[in-house]
């Protein structure tokens, strides 16, 4: 059983962006900047966005947070986001999700420009990275691509059951599984026999917050598990969507929780701002 560590591959990525950045001030005189709107008073929310206004700083991007109370109405949020999309020293807008009920989230997430669509989430890049064309992805599943690419598994005739079907990881995940031709099975709330899907698995990837809701019985040995679940415990500790202790023994590979995918999440938001700003380079 070897482990994948994301904690250490991200700052191997983290690292490659910071030289990136100081070879587009010195040709270009640009600094790749990303504006993150935080509404409400979401805990885990708010720190997600201090993880990433200080990792903007360790690589040497300029980054702006626009904390806006619960009860902001719609359109207030869009006129701040039309202004970042006017901004050229502006290179990537991320809405920090979930937004309060009475936000439509999709219309919030159509205005952002699609170029500066650091997170993935616009229909229009959506819609290109499900054709394999050059698009924005979703950070948490493009991070999960690179551990793989990190650590030399082929995904080409591979069985995988991606667990979770939401826009932000599951479809996206699938997604590039697909586009990397692997045979995909996307499973979800109403799958009827969850472990019917899981136990013939060459890849388990999961990621829907129910702490180890995948045991030893359901993965076959020298299976490659990806845990993408975060979740607090009443103990204080964290633990993944995996029943880590008892699953490990028969993976080829596993990620812990925490330090595997979370901290890939972050460096893949980096890569796509300096990529935004690196294509906003070459058009000036």
């Amino acid at each position: 059983m070897q482990l994948i560590d994301g904690k250490s591959l991200s700052k191997k990525v983290q690292s490659n962006v910071k030289s990136e950045v100081e070879v587009l001030k010195t040709q270009k005189n640009i600094v790749p900047g990303l504006a993150v709107v935080i509404v409400g008073d979401d805990p885990a929310s708010h720190a997600y966005v201090s993880m990433k206004e200080k990792a903007c700083k360790n690589v040497g991007f300029y980054s702006i947070a626009h904390k806006m109370p619960e009860t902001i109405r719609q359109d207030e949020i869009i006129k701040i986001i039309q202004m970042m999309n006017n901004n050229p020293h502006i290179h990537g807008i991320l809405v920090q999700l979930p937004l309060p009920k009475h936000i439509d989230t999709n219309k919030i997430l159509e205005v952002i420009d699609p170029s500066k669509d650091v997170d993935g989430f616009h229909a229009y890049n959506v819609g290109r990275m499900v054709t394999n064309l050059d698009s924005f992805v979703a950070c948490t599943p493009l991070g999960v691509m690179k551990m793989f690419e990190e650590y030399n598994i082929d995904l080409e005739g591979k069985d995988v059951v991606v667990v979770g079907a939401s826009n932000i990881v599951g479809k996206p995940m699938a997604s590039l599984l697909l586009n990397a031709n692997a045979t995909v099975t996307v499973t979800h709330i109403y799958t009827k026999d969850l472990s019917a899907h899981t136990r013939n698995a060459d890849i388990v990837i999961v990621g829907v917050g129910v702490p180890n809701l995948i045991k030893e019985n359901m993965v076959k040995e020298g299976v490659i598990v990806i845990d993408i679940g975060m979740n607090r415990l009443e103990d204080g500790s964290l633990s993944g969507d995996v029943d880590f202790k008892a699953v490990a023994p028969k993976c080829s590979y596993i990620t812990p929780v925490p330090g595997g995918v979370g901290p890939m999440t972050i460096a893949m938001l980096l890569v796509n701002t300096l990529k935004s700003a690196q294509q906003f380079g070459e058009s000036i």
